[in-house]
């Protein structure tokens, strides 16, 4: 019978890690993540598994390299500053083909900003986790639920494609608690990886995990192909959640803490009478185009809400290309938007004062 228990958003999602797998965490303590390493440290030696705080946040990814290469489930977390520390690790990982699950609590900036929420790092998890042509599979939780199954999805598509995958939290979700259903343990998964640089033993070709080509026509050939690959994910695994947005006239676009904003928003509005609807991106890379793009056939506007000054706006304007307005709410400096100042906005736009 499932489990159910009451879990703080960080703990839930490192349990979820330890129960789909993954036996191996580096990291580095900083908040509001620091729980997810200090789970893993109390949970992973009495399983034979392996917690090791490094040194700092580069030496924790390049240590998920070594592991990932070896073919195991590998994973590190971290809040902003420290992804940025990161991402050099991030770049070769993407370049190594290497599967691993990177975990970024977010707070606020930049530089150490402040400890509250933020989804200011979007353009980083999507747009440049680090130097280079790559992407890295970025999935955004709005409950400690969804943070939970989450974490086994990103696991399996990071094997499946061979790259690294994130999830996108903040402060809010990994510091809030809530009731969760865990999954079932996994005690050795199921996952062949004839690539894997653990041992051949003359049984099989000499595997080398690289990630550096002097010949600038095989660097080329290798991203290429591995740009066909991301063309086959942008087909096949866009998720988000449509609430409501069936007769919507206005479509709201939110993800993780902000779309919980939102959905009550969306519930208010349909009481007061306006057709209000939502778009919840589970996906952020890829991001789910195919989504908006149906409402946009619909819908007369869009509203982007976000705790930032503006990031997935950009990618909303560019799937609707200018067919409809699209309409933009932030707060930054770790500020969550309140439900009254997004139904403001909301009205203000509907009532044609935008």
């Amino acid at each position: 019978m499932a489990e159910k228990v009451l879990m703080k958003g960080n703990e839930a999602l490192a349990e979820a890690a330890i129960r789909t797998g993954c036996r191996h965490f580096f990291g580095y303590p900083i908040t509001p993540q620091t729980e997810v390493a200090a789970y893993m440290a109390k949970k992973l030696p009495k399983i034979g598994g392996t917690f090791l705080q490094a040194e700092s946040e580069i030496a924790a990814i390049n240590m998920v390299l070594g592991a990932a290469s070896a073919g195991v489930r590998a994973m590190t977390s971290s809040s902003s500053p420290g992804i940025s520390l990161k991402s050099e690790g991030i770049s070769y990982l993407a370049g190594c083909d290497l599967p691993a699950l990177i975990v970024n609590v977010q707070r606020g900036g930049p530089g150490l900003g402040g400890i509250q929420p933020s989804q200011a790092d979007y353009w980083q998890a999507t747009k440049a986790t680090g130097h280079g042509d790559f992407h890295i599979l970025v999935f955004a939780p709005s409950t400690v639920q969804e943070a939970v199954d989450l974490v086994s999805l990103a696991f399996d598509l990071a094997d499946k494609y061979r790259m690294p995958a994130m999830i996108f939290s903040d402060g809010m979700l990994g510091q809030m608690m809530e009731p969760v259903v865990l999954p079932d343990k996994i005690e050795n998964p199921p996952i062949e990886k004839p690539w894997a640089t653990d041992g051949h033993k003359n049984k099989r070709v000499h595997n080398i995990t690289n990630s550096l080509f002097l010949d600038p026509n095989k660097l080329e050939y290798t991203v290429d192909k591995r740009f066909e690959r991301y063309a086959v994910i942008k087909k096949e695994e866009q998720r988000a959640e449509e609430y409501m947005t069936e007769d919507a006239e206005l479509v709201l676009v939110a993800y993780g803490a902000s779309s919980r904003i939102c959905r009550s928003v969306v519930n208010t509005a349909r009481q007061e009478g306006l057709k209000v609807g939502m778009i919840r991106p589970i996906t952020l890379w890829p991001f789910p185009e195919k989504y908006i793009d149906k409402a946009a056939s619909t819908a007369k506007a869009f509203l982007t809400v976000e705790m930032s000054m503006g990031q997935m706006v950009e990618d909303v304007r560019l799937v609707v290309n200018g067919r409809k307005p699209v309409y933009f709410k932030g707060r930054t400096g770790g500020i969550i938007p309140t439900p009254d100042e997004v139904l403001t906005e909301v009205k203000a736009i509907l009532g044609g004062a935008k």
